[in-house]
């Protein structure tokens, strides 16, 4: 790691760390959906059934970068962002203005034309951002993963995806990449059989090449709502607590946090209770492809659109509606749930919970 990348890592370490004391008076996390594309056809969400039009398009992207230069991690998601040919243009903004922006992380259903991808990919790489995260979504072996994603071969396509980015590792350190895979009835107690299956086709794949969710309910976001996805409590817990105990421990901060992350997730299965207050609209915000900012992806309550702001989030930030909502999450009324998009900065604004 060279010195530029430390100090930025030091950046949002040091930021992270004051979340803890005080409420920061910027968020150094976005979470952008930059579009609501999908060529999937899940079972576990309805993000593939919007039509999306009057996105923001490349112009209003670059304002809002250029108006709001504090972030230091950026999370891209969508629909699938790789749908949007302008990515690496965009991630190229927030690179240019948020000056201390140390990591970018992104999905991908492995449904787009891969050489285009890795080609995009490798081009991200090369602006210089410390740390770029790839998540290859995956949630089950090769019939289970095809019937819930609705897409016949996608689990073919997926172990092409972790191919080609395991070569592009080689000559980029600055790649992290990983499988998602989200718990639902549709795969429960399929996960370390999934991993059995992954690795008689990657034989390299680990218990610790996975990161694993629960699926869960959002208006907003995946307008899932209407849905019966949730999974046997029982026998969810069981199976998490099998995959934890085979994780092989590692030192440094992503797999630190990652481990609290799942003993907090046993919790919530177990109980149905958040394991702590969010930090949204404090450490991190969600905005989605048309300009609407909310607290998170699991809370449709919008604050407003930076449309209606010069592009800038600060009278967003500090109007009535915000000021509303973390009220709210002071008192404990925010929506129940527990995702890694939310789950990652409450951790680190909470530290003492990394260690129990």
């Amino acid at each position: 790691m060279n010195t530029t990348s430390t100090a930025k890592l030091a950046g949002l370490g040091l930021t992270a760390l004051r979340s803890n004391f005080e409420r920061l008076a910027r968020p150094y996390k976005l979470t952008f959906s930059i579009t609501y594309g999908c060529q999937s056809r899940c079972l576990t969400c309805n993000i593939w059934q919007i039509k999306p039009t009057g996105e923001l398009d490349l112009r209003e992207i670059t304002e809002f970068a250029s108006r709001n230069t504090h972030f230091k991690w950026i999370e891209i998601t969508g629909g699938e962002p790789f749908l949007r040919s302008d990515i690496v243009d965009i991630v190229k903004a927030f690179r240019d203005s948020s000056r201390d922006l140390y990591i970018v992380t992104m999905p991908t259903n492995s449904l787009c034309n891969q050489d285009m991808v890795v080609g995009k990919i490798t081009q991200i790489l090369e602006l210089g951002i410390p740390k770029v995260s790839i998540t290859i979504s995956l949630d089950g072996y090769r019939e289970l993963h095809d019937k819930i994603r609705g897409i016949p071969g996608n689990f073919d396509r997926a172990m092409g995806m972790a191919r080609r980015l395991k070569e592009l590792q080689k000559t980029h350190s600055n790649l992290f990449f990983i499988f998602g895979y989200t718990m639902s009835k549709f795969n429960q107690g399929s996960l370390m059989e999934t991993i059995a299956k992954v690795r008689q086709e990657l034989p390299w794949a680990a218990v610790n090449n996975f990161h694993v969710n629960v699926g869960q309910l959002s208006d907003s976001y995946y307008q899932n709502q209407t849905l019966d996805l949730r999974p046997d409590p029982a026998v969810i817990s069981a199976e998490l607590g099998e995959f934890i105990r085979h994780r092989r421990f590692e030192f440094g901060a992503i797999p630190i946090v990652e481990g609290a992350f799942l003993k907090k997730l046993g919790y919530y299965v177990k109980t149905g209770r958040a394991p702590m207050k969010g930090r949204s609209l404090d450490a991190s915000l969600f905005m989605d492809s048309y300009g609407n900012v909310y607290p998170s992806i699991m809370w449709g309550r919008k604050i407003g659109n930076i449309r209606d702001s010069s592009y800038s989030l600060q009278p967003l930030w500090n109007n009535a509606e915000a000021q509303q909502v973390r009220s709210l999450i002071d008192q404990g009324k925010e929506p129940v749930a527990w995702t890694a998009c939310e789950a990652y900065q409450t951790l680190v604004g909470n530290i003492g919970s990394l260690f129990i």
